[in-house]
Formats: C-alpha cells, sequence, structure tokens
C-alpha cells in the first residue's frame, strides 16, 4: 500500500496512535527501538529545518529513505520563508513520506526567536499564507502540529478558521502555549475545541503517560488519538499498553528487569558507531532525564545518574534500582526540583 494510503488508512483505527518528534531524540535508531517494543501507528520525524538554501538534512531524510517500523513515515518541517518550505515539500514529496507536516509547536528560543515553530503563531495571518501555499503544493496528505498559542491562547480562536480553510488532513494540538514549555498542566480543553471546529482528526498531545491517562484523554477530547513523546521515551511498551487497555485487557506491567533490559536496548541501539564511551554517556542523559522521574521517587536516580562519566558508573546506578522483579509501573513521580531545571512542571 503507497505510503500515502497508509497514513490515511491509520487514521481509520481507534486511536491512533504517533510518536512525536523530538529533536536528536527520536531519530531512526530509536524508531527501530519503538517498533520492537510496540510502537505506535504513525512515525513523525525530527524537524527539518527550512531556510533559504536549505538541503534536507541526510540523517532525517533516511528516517524515511531507510524506515525500520512498517508504520507510515510523517515528513515534519520548520520555517518561515514559503518558498523554500514549498520547494522543501515537493522535494520530500520525492520519497517515501506518508505526509507532510509542519511545525508550529516548538517552544525551543533558538526557534520562535526567528519566528519558526511555536514564532508563527505570533502571526496568525503569516500562518495563513504558509498553509495555503503548502496545501497547493502538497499532493499527499498534509498536516499540522500546533501549541494553543504563543502567549495567549486566545489565538486559538483566529487559528481554528485557518486550519479548516486550507482543509489540512490531521491536526496534533499540544495543548499550552509556546511560553508554557512543559511546565504548565495541559489544557485539554481546547483540544475538544479543534475536535469541534475541524472536520479533520486531531490528535492530542501532552502529558499521556499511561494507558488510564490515555483513555481519560481521549473521552475528555473526543480527539482521534494520540501523539506520545516523553511518555514512550519513559515507558516503550506504552503504546502497546494503551492498545491493550482500550481492547479490554489487562495492560502488560514491566518489572525492574524488563526496564533495566530496556536501558541497556536504549543505550546500544542509539549508540553511533564511531562515538566514544564518555561522549555517548553524555548522549544518553537526554533520554535519562525523561526516563528517570519514572523509576523512584527522591530523585536520588536522576541525581546520581546525570552525574555519572562512564558506562559502567551508567549501569551500576541502573542495576541498583532495577535489578528485582517488582512491577514498574513507569508513571512520573513528583519530584522536587529546582524551578529552572529542565524536569521542572506538570508531569500529569
Amino acid at each position: 500500500m503507497p505510503p500515502a494510503e497508509a497514513f490515511q488508512e491509520t487514521l481509520t483505527r481507534t486511536p491512533c496512535t504517533a510518536l512525536a518528534p523530538m529533536q536528536d531524540v527520536t531519530d531512526l535508531p530509536f524508531w527501530r527501538l519503538m517498533a520492537r517494543y510496540g510502537g505506535p501507528d504513525l512515525y513523525y520525524t525530527e524537524y527539518f529545518r527550512i531556510r533559504e538554501g536549505f538541503k534536507l538534512e541526510r540523517p532525517i531524510l533516511k528516517s524515511i529513505t531507510h524506515n525500520p517500523t512498517g508504520k507510515p513515515a510523517v515528513a515534519q518541517m520548520i520555517g518561515n520563508h514559503i518558498p523554500s518550505l514549498v520547494a522543501a515539500a515537493q522535494e520530500l514529496q520525492q520519497h517515501p513520506v506518508a505526509a507532510i507536516d509542519l511545525n508550529l509547536g516548538c517552544p525551543a528560543p533558538v526557534v520562535y526567536k526567528k519566528c519558526a515553530g511555536g514564532g508563527l503563531l505570533r502571526e496568525p495571518d503569516r500562518v495563513d499564507s504558509i498553509l495555503e501555499a503548502l496545501r497547493e503544493a502538497v499532493q499527499i496528505p498534509f498536516t499540522v502540529k500546533t501549541r494553543i498559542g504563543f502567549d495567549d491562547p486566545g489565538v486559538f480562536a483566529d487559528l481554528l478558521p485557518i486550519f479548516k480553510r486550507h482543509q489540512i488532513d490531521l491536526l496534533t494540538v499540544h495543548g499550552r502555549t509556546v511560553r508554557e514549555g512543559y511546565r504548565s498542566g495541559v489544557h485539554y480543553d481546547y483540544i475538544a475545541r479543534a475536535v469541534d471546529a475541524l472536520p479533520c482528526p486531531v490528535l492530542a498531545n501532552g502529558n499521556v503517560y499511561s494507558a488510564a491517562k490515555a483513555a481519560e484523554v481521549l473521552t475528555d477530547t473526543g480527539a482521534t488519538g494520540l501523539m506520545i513523546g516523553r511518555g514512550a521515551i519513559r515507558n516503550p511498551w506504552l503504546f502497546h499498553q494503551i492498545r491493550q487497555s482500550l481492547a479490554g485487557e489487562t495492560p502488560f506491567m514491566p518489572v525492574g528487569h524488563d526496564v533495566l533490559q530496556y536501558l541497556r536496548d536504549l543505550f546500544e541501539t542509539v549508540r553511533p558507531p564511531s562515538l566514544k564511551d564518555r561522549t555517548h554517556v553524555q548522549k544518553m542523559k537526554k533520554y535519562f532525564n525523561y526516563i528517570a522521574i519514572g523509576i523512584e521517587p527522591t530523585g536520588d536516580f536522576l541525581h546520581r545518574i546525570r552525574r555519572v562519566t562512564t558506562d559502567d558508573e551508567l549501569f551500576t546506578v541502573c542495576e541498583e534500582y532495577l535489578d528485582h522483579d517488582r512491577p514498574m509501573p513507569l508513571e512520573p513521580f513528583d519530584l522536587d526540583l529546582k524551578p529552572r531545571d529542565v524536569l521542572a512542571g506538570e508531569h500529569r
């Protein structure tokens, strides 16, 4: 089945699940790992940075050309230069992509200060122009991932008619503003507004950390499905658990040894061949930041992992906490963190 048709067929499932794009995290090796643990129905690439004189990043493009998951791959773009976005969309359609996605939600200051990603939400008219040009250029499904505003969710009421007018095929809504980052609770009521206002399917995004939470979000929003990022890094079985739960089955519950094996799989799978040991340990801390808040409630595991420098030290700490057969729900604990900590904020 052609990728675009597979994408449309996937959206008929209830619910449709997607792995959220997270830059320098959800790359091709991580896709491969997620697929082994049950995986979602859709995979979104890290974003292609599109500006004048762009070249599609080859490592990201490889996620499409060497997609190991057997599931549709959606190519996400970020940028604001319309001719370049159009040219990139046309080039991407020469590859086996299932859909083209525009990022209107990235909250990183380095992105939004250049009026890209979430920064575009300050300019609805500009969003309108970009969507008009891309809708004409994209002959396969065209989708958008957005937040509910830059610093004021009131703009969401202006954005919804724009999304509707340009007949996008899917909208993913992360229910926070750009300024809120990941620190506030998720405003699921705004996702429900999108579901009510748009004829296209809507995916709910933000703080889905368990099968029970997934069912709650689907009920509260009426969304077609869910996009999950940090929760899936912490719990690679999450997509499988959601499917089991909604089918009336008892979801699989990992024990400590299962989690320890996942961490070993993660370490080996995402390791570039030429990367030095100590450099790879530092790279792993991107993943462990999200994983650690589901391991134990005191913050000690997170504190110690952040200070290891070798793989022996890393797995010595992991074994201390995970060399057991007790159930591990992998739901986020409310750790006592400094306000500026990357993990500070609401996780439930």
